[in-house]
């Protein structure tokens, strides 16, 4: 009888099925990569000063900003991150995960304040590390001779950083598929991708900031910024820590006895060629956009023609960044909303606030007459059109053409960015239109991304090993972005000959060289990574079709499915 009870009982409702619950477990996630973010690009908005305050030219710029994903490509540490995920589980990873990020960016910063200036330390990074056995012949070395102290030091603490943040990556992506796998898993990954960039534009608009306070250069007070928000993530993984916890022990999971990792694991990932088609996918995305990333503002800053804003007016103040900042979180805010609700009149309501703070926002970024606000409205399209998407890959499908769709917006901005943004530059207002639009654009088409590709992974592997696949994409992708800023950097070199031979008569001084490169090669080099992606895209399609792997199918069973496995299981359970 009490067998029978217990079979016809209804089911525990797990902290997971509450929406409440499972979307603040996202919160969490999606918050502490949103500081991860912000520390990423935060030297990217100030590459100028770097190279006026601290000599970094853009080779010594693109080789540290490479130097993030080193140890997690040639060191395999995203690898061995993957089996301590599906070994150790989630939560701790998470935790681990930010303990690292913390301690890379403490060197960080210490690499570019003044006490590390004539120090011993100095003198030793600048005598050290300009030759390393191995890596110089194969051309992979994070350093080289004449590379400046600061920025070998620097690219020490990334190096670390990087392996936190790439763990936090695979582990975030595990996370959501745990909490939300056949539920809104494509609206939940693309949310969290849609908040965490948010940590671009907050970088883009304050980092300058933080380093020009007080009218006097100090790029060591932009690191110290983001140091403090990883701090404020690392506690967001520890809240999330118990949460997880709560649930395992609903469910009656132990994290720490998933199955052993094996190495036959691997080989039935690899031997997937959908797997591969999308992880090259990843790989060609990601380094067209991330390492332009780096290099975006001081693009505007060659492309665009500023004039100084009265440093004494409100548009010169720092104040200005504050109120920019909160149009921008009305416009993310209001744009997200606008996809929520059943109230047709409410929904039409915030999209046209979304859409009024939006023309603000790009109006004050006008009247600062600065690239970097100018650029921060990067994620602001994506915020809005990126649940529409998750929800469209959750309940339609067409995760693969979304991926075309991507490549091509893709394309069509590098070369916008290479040969018509450079015609507007005598042209104040339109160049900064054509910007703005090519920014939003190419934003929106990086949205694809993380609302169709990621969740398409389960659908790839077992779920076992599910946190090896994550790591494995992640580690092909980090081969991308470890290459791509360093090449750009030596390219944007290479390109423009004149400014290092003038650097190097005198003729020119850093700050004027600092905005005076052509861009038009290292933009046509990443426009080709989109069309190699394009071509991708159409085989990954391909592949589906004859392989049946369910890529353009919804995520989510639709409600006829549902019932019929409802019923089925009902009928089982009176058995």
């Amino acid at each position: 009888m009490a067998t029978a009870q217990k079979i016809g009982a209804a089911p525990q409702e797990l902290l997971r099925d509450k929406a409440w619950a499972r979307w603040t477990a996202l919160v969490l996630l999606a918050s502490a990569m949103f500081f991860a973010y912000i520390f990423m690009d935060v030297l990217s908005p100030i590459k100028d000063l770097l190279q006026s305050t601290r000599g970094w030219d853009s080779t010594a710029f693109g080789t540290m900003q490479g130097s993030e994903t080193f140890l997690n490509v040639f060191i395999f540490f995203l690898i061995f991150a993957g089996i301590i995920l599906d070994k150790m589980g989630v939560r701790f990873t998470a935790v681990l995960s930010g303990v690292v990020m913390v301690i890379g960016a403490a060197i960080n910063w210490y690499a570019l304040t003044d006490a590390f200036l004539g120090s011993s330390l100095e003198e030793w990074f600048t005598t050290h590390l300009n030759y390393i056995p191995g890596f110089d012949e194969l051309g992979i070395s994070p350093f080289y001779e004449g590379m400046p102290a600061s920025a070998k030091l620097s690219a020490v603490g990334f190096m670390i950083f990087g392996c936190g943040c790439e763990m936090a990556g695979i582990t975030v992506s595990r996370g959501i598929v745990k909490w939300f796998k056949g539920r809104e898993m494509a609206l939940a990954m693309g949310s969290e991708m849609a908040l965490a960039r948010l940590g671009v534009a907050t970088c883009m608009i304050f980092s300058p900031v933080f380093a020009e306070m007080g009218g006097t250069v100090n790029v060591s007070r932009s690191v110290a910024f983001g140091l403090v928000v990883l701090m404020i993530g690392l506690i967001m993984f520890v809240v999330y820590f118990f949460m997880d916890k709560k649930l395992d022990e609903q469910t009656g999971e132990a994290e720490e006895k998933d199955d052993p990792f094996k190495i036959s694991d691997l080989g039935k990932i690899l031997s997937s060629w959908a797997f591969w088609i999308v992880a090259l996918l990843c790989v060609l995305y990601y380094s067209a956009i991330f390492p332009f990333q780096k290099y975006a503002v001081n693009m505007l800053q060659c492309n665009l023609s500023f004039t100084d804003v009265d440093p004494d007016s409100f548009w010169g103040s720092s104040a200005v960044s504050v109120w920019q900042y909160i149009v921008m979180i009305v416009v993310a805010g209001a744009s997200f909303a606008s996809n929520f609700g059943k109230n047709k009149a409410l929904r039409a309501l915030m999209l046209c606030v979304a859409i009024m703070a939006l023309v603000a926002y790009c109006w004050m970024g006008y009247m600062r007459q600065s690239a970097s606000a100018i650029f921060a409205v990067f994620p602001l399209l994506a915020v809005g059109i990126t649940p529409i998407l998750g929800k469209y890959v959750d309940y339609k499908g067409k995760a693969a053409t979304m991926l075309v769709l991507g490549a091509l917006l893709l394309i069509a901005c590098h070369l916008t960015f290479a040969f018509i943004l450079p015609m507007f530059k005598g042209s104040p207002i339109g160049g900064v239109i054509v910007a703005y639009l090519t920014i939003l654009v190419l934003g929106a088409s990086f949205s694809l991304v993380p609302a169709s590709l990621w969740p398409s992974v389960p659908k790839l592997v077992d779920a076992k090993i599910i946190g090896s696949a994550y790591a494995l994409i992640f580690w092909i992708q980090n081969i991308g972005l470890w290459l791509f800023p360093m090449l750009i950097g030596k390219v944007l070199d290479s390109s423009n000959p004149e400014i290092t031979q003038a650097l190097a008569d005198g003729t020119m001084t850093q700050e004027v060289a600092s905005v005076s490169y052509n861009y038009t090669a290292p933009l046509v080099m990443l426009a080709g990574l989109g069309a190699a992606a394009l071509v991708l895209g159409f085989v990954l399609k391909a592949v589906d079709r004859k392989k049946n792997l369910g890529l353009e199918l919804p995520n989510v069973a639709p409600e006829s499915v549902k019932a019929e496995v409802l019923e089925a299981e009902a009928e089982a359970a009176e058995d």
